[in-house]
């Protein structure tokens, strides 16, 4: 007598993101072992990220740096630079640089103050910009005292904070009211914070501000002052030991929340300030390991962006080529971010406009986050499920059938992959999804298309072979100018002896 097929099915493919943390058997069908090029899209789906364009149309100029000028007129300019010079402008590059300066490395900190933008670089003369002088700040008409060169800049409450980065400098400057020209006349003036440090000597790495506090993170302490509208009288509020920040550039705002990259993985500051006792959260949990192992590799400075309109934070690795996505709706039940990885996009820079726009820093300038191509190219969504045994741990499972649903993916080639007992030796079945152009109903290959209401869907069944004890599914989809959402994957099989 035939055996009964039994069915699984996976909702929302990767709901939980990706996990390589911790042990495959421990974990559900809602987790991916892996997920690149991927993000969680609004409805909570695994799908291929956006892709990127040129807006630039110049020489070959490598940025490094790219920050928004706000106006007076409350209009913007993007102001960005490379290893050798400082520009303006996106579609055409416009070279800015002082005649009497030279740009060490490009790194520079971006901010406006009162109608001016300023960039500041360790060890360098502050530059500044006005819409239509660019020079040194020390060379203003209106600058007062010796101007700090800090690589540290953070404009609010009114003034320029500043700070070195190095272990040797502990002190914090801050501007006079509305003028980041005059370092020593009016409120302007500094704070040695060396015994503040409740953990002993730091180093600065960051100054933020967040709910009208100034925040000054260390490498493994942050300090809390309250108060910073008036710096003359603020006090310390709070002191955080055992956890700091160990890259400058991974310090975003998200609004209600900073989030930061720590030695022991990304933070979320008002659940450190919450916690406070070890061991901490971190939103990234599931890839702790990898990420700070990846990290602990890179040579290159590790840089972030937050963008509200994606929803995500994402960390780069310049020279490791990896970058990892953290989709910041929905923290899961412990507090972490669903994460994914990208591959194939390497940018030197990542900055988000008011409006929206996220720009990246690529070879050749400046690019856009958006439609679905590498700047014309394919790319790869690949996505494995975590180990599936049925409910029947110890018995063999025959696989005979699969289905896929699929949001969008117009004409996309897309292979349907599934292995046993944790072996990389996949059975692979190919195919390619109905074009959008298509209306109708039942012609697709594997006589699976439809189109619906605008939305095109498609459900590949494929006929599977093979047995094992568990089983693992994977989806891999070459993006080319057409988004795809993975929505559920059902697989039937006979539930064999016990092995």
């Amino acid at each position: 007598m035939a055996k009964p097929l039994q069915s699984i099915a996976i909702q929302a493919p990767a709901f939980f993101g990706l996990n390589t943390q911790d042990s495959p058997t421990s974990l559900t069908e809602q987790f991916a072992l892996v997920a690149d090029n991927c993000v969680i899209d609004q409805f909570g789906r695994i799908g291929a990220r956006k892709g990127w364009e040129y807006v630039t149309e110049t020489n070959p100029i490598s940025l490094v740096h790219i920050s928004e000028y706000i106006k007076p007129d409350t209009t913007t300019e993007v102001i960005s630079a490379s290893s050798t010079a400082i520009y303006k402008g996106t579609t055409t590059l416009t070279d800015i640089t002082p005649t009497s300066y030279t740009v060490q490395t490009g790194e520079f900190e971006g901010t406006t103050l009162n109608g001016i933008h300023y960039l500041f670089e360790e060890g360098q003369d502050p530059i500044y910009y006005d819409g239509t002088t660019c020079d040194e700040l020390s060379a203003h008409p209106l600058v007062s005292g010796t101007v700090p060169k800090g690589g540290l800049v953070l404009s609010s409450f009114g003034r320029l904070w500043t700070a070195r980065t190095d272990a040797n400098n502990t002190t914090i400057y801050w501007s006079d009211l509305l003028a980041g020209m005059k370092w020593d006349t009016g409120s302007s003036g500094s704070i040695n914070i060396s015994k503040v440090w409740a953990g002993g000597a730091d180093e600065i790495k960051g100054i933020v501000s967040h709910n009208n506090f100034l925040i000054i993170f260390g490498r493994t302490q942050i300090l809390i002052y309250q108060g910073a509208s008036d710096p003359a009288t603020m006090s310390l509020a709070d002191s955080i030991v055992g956890t700091g920040c160990i890259a400058t550039k991974t310090i975003q705002a998200t609004g209600t929340d900073l989030l930061f990259l720590s030695d022991t993985g990304v933070k979320s500051l008002n659940r450190t300030i919450q916690e406070k006792s070890l061991p901490m959260r971190d939103v990234s949990k599931n890839v702790r390991t990898e990420l700070l192992s990846t990290v602990g590799t890179e040579t290159g400075l590790v840089k972030s962006v937050y963008n509200p309109k994606e929803a995500f934070y994402v960390i780069t690795l310049p020279n490791t080529l990896v970058t990892y996505c953290f989709d910041t709706r929905t923290p899961l039940e412990d507090g972490s971010y669903r994460a994914t990885k990208w591959s194939g996009m390497n940018p030197t820079e990542l900055c988000s406009l008011r409006d929206g726009t996220l720009y990246f820093g690529m070879p050749n300038g400046i690019a856009e986050y958006k439609g679905y191509s590498d700047n014309g190219t394919n790319y790869q969504l690949s996505y494995f499920s975590n180990y599936i045994d049925f409910g029947a741990p110890s018995n063999l499972k025959l696989l005979k059938n699969l289905k896929i649903t699929i949001i969008g993916g117009s004409a996309t080639d897309v292979t349907l992959n599934w292995g046993y007992d944790y072996s990389y030796a996949y059975n692979k079945r190919q195919f390619t999804l109905s074009a959008q152009v298509i209306a109708e109903y039942n012609i697709a290959e594997y006589n699976t298309g439809e189109f619906n209401a605008g939305v095109l869907v498609n459900r590949p069944n494929v006929n599977a072979n093979g047995g094992g004890q568990v089983v693992q599914l994977g989806v891999e989809a070459d993006v080319f100018e057409a988004p795809l959402s993975i929505q559920r994957m059902t697989a039937q099989a006979i539930i064999g002896r016990t092995i």
